[in-house]
């Protein structure tokens, strides 16, 4: 329950590992959230309230069908929704009604950097930060401070916390120097933080891949929870070594190997492992949960993951 994630995300003294459930199961999640970024809308959840539209060839979120962003000299005439979007916060605050007890989040859903290469496309997006950086600094803060209006909207309906989900990594690495992240995006991501923390909220980062050299950071300027979603790339004992103590680690079972491809008692020994070398902080883990099978996850494996770190009492 909510005091639960609290004094896990504080280090100080949960009873047990908390655990988030993402997209089923929310009775049984110490951790519910409402998208309060509209994403997905429609009935076939096909377009983003930014303007662009989705295509799908299976069950996953798929990809952009094209950028809206044409050439980066019309970067002016490019505008955020409107704040006044209907319903914008009923998913947020029905989670709320029903959950009274559970750790609430308002999920900005996609964002950041992932938002711009939906908008501008992804290689343009990668080119121009070293080409053509003053329009993408524009695009940038066009996102960031819509983001930024929503945070403060948020702020009054008794969040505990804002999540960014925001891809930096690829399998091996940033997929831009950390040097140039530290210049461009990590300023921005300061400001975005310390907003959140002066409103009295929490902040939690998901991003997928390797982004070790850039932790140190997501540390420095605020990050309290950090999900690290795929855990099987990184050394964890290593993990636990320079940063257990210092963050919150939100972290599955890996849905790229174990996860999918393990069994029940391997799913057990993960957590196990997880657990030993980031959750000994004095709290410091929540333990992550996703029905998954639009990726091979079975029944079996979704369950096992979530009776795991249901398991895990301190």
């Amino acid at each position: 329950m909510r005091d639960q994630v609290v004094r896990a995300i504080q280090r100080n003294h949960p009873d047990y590992v908390p655990l988030f459930i993402w997209n089923q199961d929310f009775e049984q999640s110490d951790i519910v959230f409402g998208e309060i970024q509209k994403h997905f809308l429609g009935e076939k959840r096909d377009y983003s309230e930014w303007g662009f539209r989705w295509s799908r060839k299976d069950e996953t979120m798929g990809q952009p069908l094209e950028p809206i962003l044409k050439d980066w000299d019309s970067i002016e005439q490019l505008t955020p929704p409107p704040l006044s979007f209907p319903g914008r916060y009923d998913e947020l605050l029905q989670k709320k009604t029903k959950f009274p007890d559970k750790f609430l989040m308002a999920s900005l859903a996609l964002s950041g950097f992932t938002t711009m290469t939906f908008l501008a496309g992804f290689e343009e997006v990668l080119t121009a930060l070293y080409t053509r950086p003053q329009p993408v600094e524009r695009l940038i803060d066009i996102v960031f401070g819509f983001e930024e209006n929503l945070i403060r909207e948020v702020s009054a309906l008794g969040v505990d916390a804002i999540i960014f989900l925001d891809d930096w990594g690829s399998q091996n690495g940033l997929m831009i120097a950390p040097d140039r992240w530290r210049k461009i995006f990590k300023p921005r991501y300061k400001r975005q933080f310390d907003l959140i923390h002066q409103q009295g909220m929490y902040v939690y980062f998901h991003t997928c891949g390797f982004i070790y050299p850039i932790i140190p950071d997501f540390i420095e300027i605020g990050v309290d929870i950090l999900n690290i979603s795929q855990p099987n790339l990184y050394d964890i004992p290593q993990l636990g070594r320079d940063f257990g103590g210092s963050v919150c680690f939100c972290c599955p079972v890996s849905y790229q190997t174990t996860g999918i491809s393990g069994n029940p008692s391997d799913i057990h020994d993960y957590i196990e492992h997880l657990f030993e070398h980031l959750g000994h902080h004095n709290g410091g883990l929540i333990g992550y949960a996703e029905e998954y099978h639009s990726i091979g996850m079975s029944e079996e494996n979704y369950r096992a993951s979530i009776l795991g770190f249901k398991n895990l009492m301190y």
